[in-house]
Parts: structure tokens; C-alpha cells; sequence
């Protein structure tokens, strides 16, 4: 029996280490092992946000963590710009909207980034902007926005407050919320974390911290000033997902032991090159230019004259490799290569391998072999410019 070879943008796969450390008896979360457990997982995640702050820990999808961001800082009727580059930006704008925000819209096409330009020159004729929604990463299309860019023009245009989805990429991308700027935080434990769904993270600035003490927007269970005031006692003010904070600070203990936050961001830039590489190899369209590539997603267009339903199933049933396909008007037009958390480049490696094999079976035109080569030669330039540090 072949197991699956999982290649989505999330869920993602979980290292046995870690699912060993979630496997151990479970214990009560008003416990002195709990609070331990919280404040030494807490303090190991923070240079994985870039922060001296504290980290919230939401028993959650990302998508709660996205809304307890909007509702415990903006109330009803007030101005928020949302920059929305794919589906999970279009997200924001429908949390916004649901809670009666005056929302303005920067759109920009899907397999496109959001220029500090364009920002800049979409900001000025506003006032009274209270807050800036900003995708970090967007899953449905393979682009990372120029966050550090973006936050400052924030600053030097507004006062609002600088909220970021960062779901899909902390974990795998540069993060450097204190440095940039940035107000809140948030991501998700199903992606680059390297968990299982069920467990959201959250970053405050004070300066955040002062606009939602004034909000009278009604929340309970995402009210943020409850998880702050029990994450002081190393508690959460409901039942936490206990086996996930065990399995997060696992998590914490491996990328410490890969060398440091930086050797992972490093591993995620590598796989990415080689991925993109492969597939200028092979002659089949990025979605997404160079400069703005996600470290943890590729968007990858249809190769030519192949049904991509079809093909995808095939890759699977055949090849036990699992794509993700395309988003909204994406859905029959790209697949999504995962290259997240748990991947390494001998996992690229074989993954292009395998989807060589299937474009052999749909008679697709290429030189066998040259996808592979031409990841493996990415990988070997950086190994060899690794040794001569």
C-alpha cells in the first residue's frame, strides 16, 4: 500500500516527532503543566512572528483568528482599506463587510502583488482610515505582497492600524512584525507550522492593544482582551486544542535544531527556486512573476493540451501525488504545489519526478528528465555556495 505524497498548500504534512508529542496522555488546562507547557511554547514561537510580544493561542481555524482581528479593532460604520490580490483577500473584505465596516477595496488581478506605489496612490485621497487589511500570502494564487514595504507606506500615510493575514506563509517567510511595523499578526497551524488544523496564532502590537481597549465592538469567544488576560496566568479562558500547543512547541525544538528560524526561511526560498526552475524547464507557465513568488505555494498553469481535472486525478490514483487545483475562476485553469512545513528539496525531487512521469502518460511535448535536472541544479548551487561559507 503506497501512502499519499501530499503537496497542498495546507493542510500539510506533520513530522512523526511531532505527532509524537501530541500522542501523550492529555492533562487539564488550568493544570501547572499546562502553564508551563503555554508560557515555554509561547516564548519558543516568537521569533517565528518576529516579536517581543506575546503570542495568542486561539482554538481555531485561521479564519477565526482573521475575523477576531477585524471585530476586536474596528466597529461598525468605520473606514478600513482591505487589499485583496485572490480569494482569501476577497475573505477580508466579506469579514469586514459582514460586521458593517465601510470597506475600501484595493483590488488588484489574481496572480498579481500589491505595489507600495499602488498603495500609496490608492491611500491619499482617504481620511479617517482606521485600519489596513493586508494578505501576506495568498494561497489561491502563489503571491507573496511586499508586506514590509506595504506596512510603512501605511505609516507615513495613515494612522491605521496595520492587520495581516499570514496563514500560509509564517512558518516558511520572512516575519518581522516588531521591525515592520505590523499590528496584528495572525497565522494558522495547519500550513507551514507543521500541525494539524485546529490551532490559530495571534500577535498584538500595544499600539493595537490601545485601539481595541476603546472598541465596543461585542466579541466572547474572539475577544481578545479575555485570551490577553489569561494568557498572563499561561492559560487560555476556554479549553485550549491542548495536543496542538504540545505539538507547536515540537515544532518550535525542530526548527531550532534545522539551525534557526533563518535555515528554515532559507530551505523555503530554496524549494521554491527549484520548483519554479522545473517548471521553466518543462515549459509550463507560472501564474506568478519571480519577484513576488511565495516560499511555500506555486501556482502552476495547465500545461498545454492537457484536461487539468483529468490530469490531477491521474497524478493521484497513479502516482499517490496530491495537487491542489485552482480557486474561483482559477479552478480549471492552474493546479497548487505545496512546498510548506514538512518538505524538503528531496521531496521536490520527487515530486517533479512523478509529475514527469504523468506528462509522459498524456503524451505532453518535453525532454524527459529535464524538470528534475533542473530543480537538481538549483539545489546543488546552493549547497555549494553553503560550503563556502
Amino acid at each position: 500500500m503506497y501512502e499519499n505524497i501530499l503537496r497542498h498548500p495546507g493542510p500539510t504534512p506533520i513530522p512523526k516527532r511531532v505527532q509524537l508529542a501530541m500522542s501523550r496522555d492529555i492533562f487539564s488546562h488550568r493544570s501547572q503543566e499546562f502553564v508551563e507547557l503555554y508560557r515555554k511554547t509561547i516564548e519558543a514561537v516568537k521569533p517565528v512572528f518576529g516579536t517581543t510580544q506575546d503570542i495568542l493561542l486561539l482554538p481555531s481555524g485561521g479564519t477565526a483568528a482573521l475575523e477576531a482581528a477585524a471585530v476586536n479593532t474596528v466597529a461598525a460604520g468605520e473606514e478600513v482599506v482591505v487589499i485583496t490580490v485572490g480569494a482569501f483577500g476577497d475573505y477580508f473584505v466579506s469579514i469586514c463587510e459582514q460586521y458593517g465596516f465601510h470597506v475600501h477595496k484595493l483590488e488588484k488581478e489574481w496572480g498579481q502583488a500589491c505595489t507600495p506605489e499602488e498603495l500609496q496612490a490608492f491611500l491619499q485621497p482617504l481620511q479617517n482610515i482606521k485600519a489596513v487589511f493586508i494578505t501576506y500570502n495568498e494561497t489561491s494564487t502563489g503571491i507573496l505582497n511586499p508586506v514590509a514595504e506595504l506596512a510603512q507606506v501605511i505609516q507615513d500615510e495613515t494612522d491605521a492600524l496595520v492587520i495581516v493575514d499570514g496563514v500560509s506563509c509564517i512558518g516558511g517567510a520572512p516575519a518581522e512584525m516588531d521591525a515592520w511595523g505590523i499590528d496584528i499578526l495572525v497565522t494558522g497551524s495547519q500550513k507551514a507550522m507543521m500541525l494539524p488544523p485546529g490551532l490559530s496564532l495571534v500577535s498584538v502590537s500595544e499600539r493595537a492593544w490601545q485601539v481595541i481597549e476603546d472598541n465596543q465592538t461585542p466579541a466572547y469567544y474572539l475577544n481578545l482582551l479575555s485570551y490577553r488576560s489569561w494568557a498572563e496566568k499561561g492559560m487560555t479562558p476556554n479549553t485550549p486544542a491542548i495536543t496542538l500547543i504540545d505539538g507547536l512547541h515540537e515544532v518550535c525544538q525542530l526548527i531550532e535544531q534545522e539551525g534557526g528560524f533563518q535555515q528554515t526561511i532559507a530551505r523555503h526560498e530554496l524549494m521554491k527556486n527549484m520548483v519554479r526552475s522545473a517548471m521553466k524547464a518543462l515549459h509550463i507557465e507560472l501564474l506568478t512573476e519571480d519577484q513576488y513568488a511565495s516560499p511555500t505555494i506555486t501556482a502552476i498553469m495547465a500545461p498545454k493540451g492537457i484536461e487539468l481535472g483529468e490530469f490531477l486525478t491521474h497524478l493521484k490514483q497513479q502516482y499517490h501525488l496530491d495537487f491542489a487545483g485552482g480557486l474561483g475562476h482559477l479552478q480549471d485553469k492552474i493546479f497548487r504545489f505545496g512546498h510548506m512545513g514538512y518538505c524538503f528539496p528531496s521531496d521536490i525531487l520527487q515530486a517533479v519526478s512523478l509529475l514527469e512521469a504523468a506528462l509522459q502518460d498524456f503524451a505532453y511535448d518535453f525532454q524527459p528528465g529535464a524538470g528534475v535536472l533542473a530543480a537538481q541544479e538549483v539545489y546543488l548551487a546552493a549547497q555549494r555556495k553553503a560550503l563556502q561559507r
